[in-house]
């Protein structure tokens, strides 16, 4: 089992910063990590009257799941088609949801909140939304159309694969728009870069738009590297 690396010793602030999903347990137990980060976990805990307890069971839950996913894709190149599917599925697809559903707020937050000044956040916001658009629908045509027809070639039910091979093509070109969309977000944020003045949500936002991006491209190499190419 994974050792959490923080204790109610740790300022809330640097939990965020080096765990960024830490926010959304937080944002749960309403405990301030923006304006009100600087403090130790121990010291907001009190202040809330939280049950210090239940609080880091659902933070090591968390990192232990965020941690212990597979990222190393050597294994998948020996990896039967189904077994590849389902992998997606149950860790790119459905992470992917979560993350989408639960940064769309604080994107629009800073969006509504900084945008006069820091014009770059309106188009950080279209972008976001535009690519939480195109991969929720992409996501959904996989599930339902293109893997149960790879499923099919695979155990060999199905043997025409011009289909398939259609429709792997445009995801392919999907994916490209995708990417074409992460460019531009990293190109319009300097690299994820927040400005000198970024409050903690600020911040937060940038580094989470980093790691879908992270997550993102993993998800394609699985799909247009390893899964793909066995069926043109």
């Amino acid at each position: 089992m994974l050792t959490f690396p923080y204790s109610t010793h740790s300022l809330v602030k640097d939990i965020v910063n080096k765990f960024p999903k830490s926010s959304d347990i937080f944002k749960k137990y309403r405990i301030d990590f923006c304006c009100g980060g600087n403090i130790p976990l121990a010291d907001a805990i009190a202040a809330n009257g939280i049950n210090e307890e239940a609080l880091m069971n659902d933070l090591k839950a968390l990192y232990e799941k965020s941690s212990s996913a597979e990222t190393n894709v050597e294994v998948w190149t020996q990896s039967d088609s189904n077994t590849i599917i389902d992998h997606v599925i149950n860790h790119y697809h459905r992470t992917s949801e979560e993350e989408l559903a639960m940064l769309s707020p604080y994107v629009t937050k800073v969006s509504r909140v900084h945008g006069d000044s820091h014009p770059e956040l309106l188009k950080v916001y279209d972008l976001f939304y535009a690519f939480k658009k195109e991969l929720t629908e992409h996501m959904e045509k996989e599930e339902s159309i293109v893997f149960p027809l790879i499923k099919k070639l695979a155990d060999g039910t199905v043997e025409n694969r011009k289909e398939a091979i259609q429709l792997i093509v445009e995801l392919e070109k999907e994916h490209d728009h995708a990417g074409a969309i992460l460019r531009e977000l990293r190109k319009i944020t300097s690299d994820f870069t927040p400005p000198v003045d970024a409050c903690g949500t600020y911040r937060l936002v940038y580094k989470r738009l980093e790691d879908l991006e992270g997550l993102t491209f993993m998800h394609v190499h699985l799909e247009n590297n390893i899964l793909f190419p066995r069926y043109f």
